[in-house]
């Protein structure tokens, strides 16, 4: 292991001395660019509205616009808005029944996210 000492620091959260494994970080770097748009998923699942519709279509499998306004407590307009950008982003898709729209989540990886994030935040609280 090849480490590389640079410069002293004081705070009670970071190392006493700044150094760094050499090996480590080149083989980090290498793959690093891969999570490049991840951020991009959490962003639209940081917004509390639509965390709450992406959790509301893990309980029911496929709700339609009008459901989801009733659930969230908005408008069909502003629960479309919100469905719309989760089904842009890749975490929700769509059926039309007539005159009716109907959401479900994109995939069991969208349905897993959110179960984690849910599962997260109840041992950190």
């Amino acid at each position: 292991m090849n480490k590389k000492i640079l410069s002293p620091t004081r705070t009670p959260d970071t190392c006493e001395i700044v150094c760094f494994d050499e090996e480590k970080v080149s083989r980090v770097k290498a793959q690093i660019e891969e999570i490049i748009g991840v951020e991009s998923i959490f962003k639209a699942l940081s917004d509390s509205t639509r965390i709450k519709i992406a959790y509301a279509l893990t309980i029911e499998t496929e709700l339609c616009v009008c459901d989801v306004a009733n659930i969230i407590g908005s408008t069909t307009a502003t629960a479309s808005h919100h469905l719309r950008l989760l089904k842009n982003m890749g975490l929700a898709k769509f059926r039309k029944e007539g005159k009716l729209v109907f959401y479900s989540l994109a995939d069991a990886h969208v349905y897993q996210l959110v179960s984690i994030a849910l599962a997260h935040s109840k041992e950190v609280i």
